[in-house]
């Protein structure tokens, strides 16, 4: 008889997609699948269709043990398993969404933001293995970020620590889903990156860019890749937005590696180098050239899902 291999549960809820999937001890995705968050208005529905798929994916492998779940979501709060009133889902107020599946599953479920998801996740599989103090900064939709000091997350005392995307770097810039003005992730996210395109084109019609029916994160590193010059110069200003910020958070914590997940950082050199560049500008002397601005080494497929099966491997 042959013996069960033991899997977590690992399911990243992005503004746009949900990705969930089986992990097994060693970091391998084994099977996995992928549902647009924005289809389900009601988180019920959600959690219905999640937890059909995830039993049928199970069913397919008759040697699989789940021993537990992790979940990564915006503003979510890993002390009450809640997300709680988060700008980029439809989902209102708080929701108790580790009770939500622990109904319909017998194995425990943890919840934690989707960039400490994804920092734990780094640290275990990628990029920051074996680092104790590191910046996770994750740029999708929005832009999240997990701080790891002494080999810890930090949590702070109510669960929201290291909320970088919603630090203000423009005084009563651009209005975010927070409802608060000028936060990082209206300028440094892909939705961000898309609304510097739309107001630097209004004074340039030349651009390449001009042409697209669609504008996105990755249109624009298209463009920026052929020379585009507008398309470098909203890469460049998206850059030093961050490089200001990343300067200010080095200051705070100290940390040897900053890691770039998502989205725009899969642009690679045009966000990572001039990053760099603005960050080093803006950093104390005592902090300068000592910090790594580094891609997530994490396969782009998987990422999301071994971030928030770590999570599980961590707590059982």
């Amino acid at each position: 008889m042959t013996s069960s291999k033991k899997v977590t549960v690992g399911i990243d809820i992005g503004g746009t997609n949900t990705v969930f999937g089986l992990v097994d001890a060693q970091g391998n995705c084994l099977l996995q699948k992928a549902i647009k968050t924005t289809d389900y208005p009601l988180v019920e529905d959600f959690v219905s269709k999640v937890t059909k798929e995830l039993k049928d994916l199970i069913s397919t492998e008759s040697n699989l043990e789940v021993v537990g779940m992790g979940i990564g979501a915006p503003n979510a709060n890993y002390y009450t398993g809640t997300i709680e009133f988060a700008p980029n889902l439809k989902w209102e107020g708080i929701i108790p969404l580790t009770q939500l599946f622990s109904a319909h599953f017998n194995f425990p479920v943890f919840l934690t933001n989707d960039a400490n998801a994804a920092a734990i996740g780094e640290r275990i599989y990628g990029a920051a293995k074996g680092v104790n103090d590191f910046v996770m900064v994750t740029l999708g939709t929005g832009l999240g970020s997990g701080f790891v000091v002494n080999g810890d997350l930090v949590y702070g005392h109510d669960g929201f620590a290291g909320e970088l995307g919603h630090t203000i770097v423009e005084k009563d810039g651009r209005a975010c889903g927070c409802g608060r003005m000028g936060c990082l992730e209206t300028y440094a996210s892909a939705s961000g990156i898309v609304r510097t395109a739309k107001e630097l084109m209004q004074n340039n019609s030349n651009s390449a860019l001009a042409t697209l029916k669609e504008l996105s994160s990755k249109s624009i590193a298209d463009a920026a890749l052929q020379g585009d010059a507008l398309a470098l110069e909203i890469f460049d200003y998206t850059a030093e937005k961050l490089g200001f910020s990343l300067a200010n958070t080095v200051a705070l914590t100290s940390p040897k590696l900053i890691v770039l997940f998502g989205g725009l950082a899969q642009s690679g050199d045009l966000i990572l180098k001039p990053t760099k560049k603005h960050m080093e500008a803006y950093l104390l002397k005592i902090f300068k050239n000592k910090v790594a601005v580094v891609p997530s080494k994490l396969k782009a497929a998987d990422a999301a899902i071994l971030g928030a099966s770590a999570l599980a491997w961590q707590n059982i």
